[in-house]
């Protein structure tokens, strides 16, 4: 499938293509290549068929159709669907009732006129960042089937880097969108923190968890996110604010006020990040390095946050069903619901100051640079990886760059490059990152790189 979620609405609205013929072409390019990625844990082809129905009957009868007509989609199985049940990667959910209604954001994407065709493998309760899934199987990266996909949204990135279907849906508590997407070779973008509602997702930490779109190009994540925006009375979270239409007025970003993150940032960060690093500030025109002070204390915060948040509210369900939680997370979510108050009422302080620290490098800059992951994609099965002529474990520390970031909620489109550094042939991702509510300005960047054409996504097999 190599055309665009745009391209595919545009030729359902001329009447070039039909919506259940683009489905139809979905379904047999999943029903081949997910042999191998395993991205998907659930197909939703008959509900996909009605609502392809719906929209080509809207175009015979003359009526306008919406944005995303006809375009074949999928989310990230910690989303209810409407009749499925929620697994949220877990095998302990396997029994819980269907949903009775969908995710806000489903509900949103198919008033966009997308089409739902299933639930995507992660994590279990989205906690690591392999997609190395004890009970659904490891997803693949499509640009070598022996590496991880990242996580936790790893079907997520893997069906759009695949080919399967031009837009996905995933979540991001500490990387779950940026870290996939660099190791995958797409662009994925985490808003700011409540920008999106949460409303009928299965949650890992609330004060943690972001939603946000994948696609293999930025004109259509900037239409997806378009059309996932708007407020939510039902998630206390969500900022109640218009929405802010970005997919039509993005702009070229000035170089002099951009710049590239040091010290933590470069610390952790392998040839092959630092290689796209530099290449993406020679491209903006970034001259600058600035040093945010308090990002290995708002990492740390994170942890303490995940864990205590994450083990509250699976601690009653670990005493019962201890046997049913996969071991890669289940230890980790027993040793966070024994974390002492203090700590999280110290993390949230410090998370605060964080926030405050990095506010303050606005006044020098309007968009920071970072590197997504440490490494590119790792052997599936390799419990860690090397780094600074340190071995480190690989489940906890693919996210040292995504998660101070993701403490403080600031928005990140993450942008894939493909360096010569590192392992050949493989992606990498880098972080555009923007102060609160600035989502435009990071898929600004985004379009400028991918029109030079130093950023991009390579085809499936390429």
């Amino acid at each position: 499938m190599t055309r665009s979620a745009l391209e595919m609405a545009a030729q359902v609205r001329s009447g070039a293509a039909s919506a259940m013929e683009l489905l139809a072409d979905a379904e047999a390019c999943i029903r081949e290549r997910d042999l191998v990625l395993n991205s998907f844990t659930r197909l939703t082809l008959d509900r996909a068929r009605g609502e392809a129905a719906a929209i080509d009957a809207m175009r015979a009868a003359g009526k306008p159709l919406p944005p995303l007509a006809g375009v074949p989609y999928a989310v990230k199985n910690l989303f209810d669907i409407e009749g499925e049940i929620t697994l949220a990667g877990g095998h302990v959910n396997r029994d819980n009732p269907p949903a009775s209604a969908d995710a806000e954001l489903v509900s949103r994407m198919r008033a966009a006129g997308a089409l739902l065709v299933g639930a995507l493998n992660m994590d279990e309760h989205a906690y690591g960042f392999t997609t190395e899934n004890t009970y659904y199987g490891t997803t693949r990266n499509p640009h070598d089937s022996g590496r991880i996909a990242g996580g936790s949204s790893g079907g997520s990135a893997a069906a759009v880097a695949g080919g399967l279907v031009p837009l996905t849906l995933g979540s991001d508590t500490n990387g779950s969108i940026r870290v996939p997407s660099s190791l995958c070779g797409i662009f994925g973008i985490k808003p700011t923190y409540g920008r999106l509602p949460r409303t009928g997702t299965f949650p890992f930490v609330h004060s943690l968890d972001h939603l946000g779109p994948f696609a293999a190009n930025v004109d259509d994540l900037a239409a997806a996110y378009d059309a996932l925006q708007g407020p939510d009375a039902r998630d206390p979270a969500c900022a109640q604010r218009p929405a802010e239409p970005v997919s039509q007025g993005l702009t070229e970003v000035q170089g002099s006020r951009v710049a590239v993150l040091g010290g933590w940032f470069q610390r952790w960060a392998g040839d092959a990040a630092m290689e796209a690093v530099q290449t993406v500030a020679t491209a903006l025109g970034a001259t600058r390095t600035l040093e945010w002070q308090g990002a290995e204390a708002a990492r740390s915060a994170a942890f303490i946050i995940t864990g205590a948040e994450g083990g509250a509210l699976h601690r009653s369900r670990l005493i019962r069903r201890y046997d049913e939680y996969e071991p890669l997370s289940r230890d980790r979510l027993i040793a966070g619901s024994l974390m002492p108050a203090a700590w999280l009422a110290q993390a949230q302080r410090i998370r605060r100051r964080a926030y405050q620290e990095a506010l303050a490098l606005f006044a020098d800059a309007d968009l920071l640079i970072a590197p997504a992951t440490p490494v590119q994609a790792t052997m599936a099965g390799t419990p860690t990886f090397s780094i600074g002529g340190r071995e480190v474990p690989l489940r906890a520390s693919m996210g040292l760059l995504t998660q101070p970031v993701s403490c403080i909620g600031l928005p990140v489109c993450t942008v894939p490059l493909w360096p010569s550094a590192g392992e050949g042939g493989l992606p990498i991702g880098v972080q555009l990152i923007a102060a609160p509510w600035r989502e435009d300005l990071c898929l600004s960047a985004a379009r400028m790189l991918e029109r030079q054409g130093v950023a991009f996504s390579r085809e499936y097999g390429a």
